[in-house]
Parts: structure tokens; C-alpha cells; sequence
């Protein structure tokens, strides 16, 4: 049963991984109506919804496009940057979606902010506890760890929403300025739809991690009772 769930959260990731470059590499060589670049597409966007301050930039590395809420930026990749493809449109889209989220105060993506931190300590943490608990069989140690690596969990289950919001607003923005046409839209949403089977994967497999964990101290406490 070991061997099974490995293989499962090995192969989750991965999948969500090869279903986002195919579905990216079909559409990245798929022209629409306005031909716009992402930048165009971005740029447009935040402008149309008063966002004059927030920048566009070419980020280095493959979809490694971002939005950063403390610079007030948005990031694209070379390819969608310069690229005028409904990927490139979709994707730059989306990023913007984030900052649109920023301006109206969306309250997942704050959430998540305020996550951050608190996300960061306690996953760098957890695993200690949960290593010194395990060699130790000190429940209440590896109870500790499990504890810590929830807020990681949060982080993941959070922002899931964040993500299915910005790309619902990326296809609305991008119909309703005119970007695309309505006969685009299924492919804009084909590729909105893969890049976020990424988050679903990582949520999932830190789900079934937890449950792992949930699972062995349980074990640990039946043996500590007998």
C-alpha cells in the first residue's frame, strides 16, 4: 500500500506538468483575432481596469509568469511576452487577473498573503518534529510537526481559489475588451484550465501527505496504549 500511495503522489504532479505543456505547446503556435502580444494583452488589461501603476515585465524561464503584489508587477515569460498567441494571451491574462484581484482586496488572495509567513516558518519546520517524533516515538512531537505542516496545507487548499478567480477573470477580461473573439474563448479556456491542474495537484498531494501523517500518529498512539 506504501509503494501505491508513493507512486500516486509521484505521478499526480507529473501529470498535472505534462497536461500543462502539451495543452501550452498546442496553443502556443495558435494565432487569434487581434494578434496582440502578452505584453500587449497585459498591458491593455490593467489599463482598462485603472492600473496604470502596475508594470509589465519579461521574466526569465519557462512559465515562469507571476504577479507580484509588494512591486506592484507583472511578470511574463520570453515566449508570452513577445509571443501573440492564445496561450501567451491567456496566460498574461491570468497574471493580471491577480492583479486585479490585489486592487478590488479579494479576500482568498489576502488570506493567502497573510499565510505566507506563517507557511513558510512552519513547513521548514514540521518535517524536524516529525523526523525527531518518528525516531523518538514521541507522539506529542510528531503531533507538532503535523500541525505545522497544516498551515502548509492551508496555503495549497487557499490557494486554489485564488487561482480558479484570476483565470475567471482572465476570460471575461479578455471577451469582453475585445482580445478575443467569442469562437476563442474555448481555447483560452482549455489553457486556463490546464495551468490551474497544477495547483489542484499540489494541493491534493499535500492533502494525502497529511493524511498519511494523520494516519501513522494514530498508529503511534493504539501502540502507546497497548
Amino acid at each position: 500500500m506504501y509503494i501505491l500511495y508513493f507512486i500516486l503522489i509521484a505521478l499526480i504532479p507529473i501529470w498535472a506538468q505534462f497536461r500543462v505543456k502539451r495543452t501550452y505547446d498546442k496553443f502556443s503556435d495558435v494565432p487569434y483575432s487581434t494578434g496582440m502580444t502578452g505584453a500587449e494583452v497585459a498591458r491593455r488589461i490593467l489599463d482598462e481596469n485603472g492600473l496604470y501603476h502596475v508594470k509589465v515585465l519579461e521574466t526569465e524561464g519557462f512559465l515562469s509568469d507571476h504577479y507580484n503584489p509588494i512591486t506592484k508587477t507583472v511578470h511574463l515569460s520570453p515566449n508570452n511576452y513577445w509571443g501573440n498567441s492564445i496561450a501567451g494571451a491567456s496566460v498574461a491574462a491570468h497574471e493580471v487577473g491577480h492583479a486585479i484581484q490585489d486592487k478590488v482586496g479579494y479576500s482568498f488572495l489576502r488570506f493567502r498573503h497573510a499565510l505566507v509567513p506563517i507557511a513558510n516558518f512552519s513547513s521548514s519546520l514540521s518535517w524536524i518534529f516529525i523526523f525527531i517524533g518518528m525516531l523518538t516515538t514521541m507522539t506529542k512531537l510528531f503531533l507538532l510537526g503535523i500541525i505545522l505542516m497544516s498551515a502548509g496545507v492551508l496555503f495549497q487548499v487557499i490557494t486554489l481559489p485564488v487561482e480558479f478567480n484570476a483565470s475567471s477573470r482572465a476570460l471575461k477580461q479578455l471577451v469582453s475588451i475585445g482580445i478575443i473573439r467569442n469562437d476563442e474563448k474555448r481555447e483560452a479556456r482549455k489553457v486556463l484550465g490546464a495551468a490551474a491542474m497544477t495547483y489542484v495537484a499540489a494541493a491534493a498531494v499535500a492533502i494525502l501527505e497529511l493524511i498519511r501523517l494523520i494516519l501513522v500518529f494514530v498508529g503511534m498512539q493504539n501502540n502507546e496504549d497497548n
